[in-house]
């Protein structure tokens, strides 16, 4: 009876829990980064952040759970297309808050080039330049496939990893939906119970 109930606990935590870590070898380009409830850092305190980039050397990433009241159309004025856009701006992080980034959701394959678009997982593109930025507003992409930041969070070499060992963050799998949810403001809450649940049903410790 005891081996079926585990079974049926791991079952569980597999439906409910989407895979997270706080392993840091299981950092890596397009996870999903969730402060702890104790956050360190005041700066982080109950942040949700994607890794954009990602690799022994630094790390950057984008606060996808803090939307400003900063609508698109005034933050980018001068750009084309961003006259029609009433969606807000997002705050990336600390790092360089008169810089804009973007992210962007594309179905069909986009060219990595020198002009700011790189590919960050799956159908995921982080937007780096004005070149790039200006051509998905004058495409018209819309608020539910391309974010705007202001600012960015940003690691030197091996200080994430040291902040994951010190209880700093949980990593969860890359998710689409994540990045694009419509209610951003209360991603943290929803995710930090997620990890409550999982010690629950899986108390022997978190799936890799």
């Amino acid at each position: 009876m005891k081996v079926r109930q585990c079974i049926v606990l791991a079952l569980m935590a597999g439906m409910l829990c989407p895979a997270q870590s706080v392993n840091p070898a299981d950092l890596a380009q397009g996870k999903i980064l969730v402060m702890h409830r104790d956050a360190p850092d005041p700066l982080f305190a109950r942040s949700v952040i994607v890794l954009a980039r990602y690799d022994r050397a630094s790390a950057l990433g984008l606060m996808i759970h803090y939307r400003s009241d900063m609508p698109v159309q005034r933050a980018l004025a001068g750009f084309k297309g961003a006259e029609k856009r009433t969606d807000q701006v997002f705050v990336g992080g600390p790092v360089e808050l008169p810089g804009v980034l973007a992210l962007l959701r594309s179905r069909s394959p986009m060219a990595v080039s020198t002009d700011g678009t790189s590919r960050v997982v799956g159908n995921l593109y982080l937007l780096s330049s004005k070149q790039s930025i200006g051509a998905a507003l004058s495409e018209g992409r819309k608020p539910s496939d391309v974010r705007f930041y202001v600012g960015y969070a940003g690691w030197g070499p091996g200080q994430l990893a040291r902040e994951v060992r010190l209880n700093g963050w949980y990593i969860f799998d890359f998710d689409e939906s994540l990045v694009f949810d419509e209610h951003p403001e209360s991603l943290w809450e929803r995710l930090i119970k997620k990890t409550g649940l999982q010690k629950v049903l899986m108390p022997w410790g978190p799936p890799h």
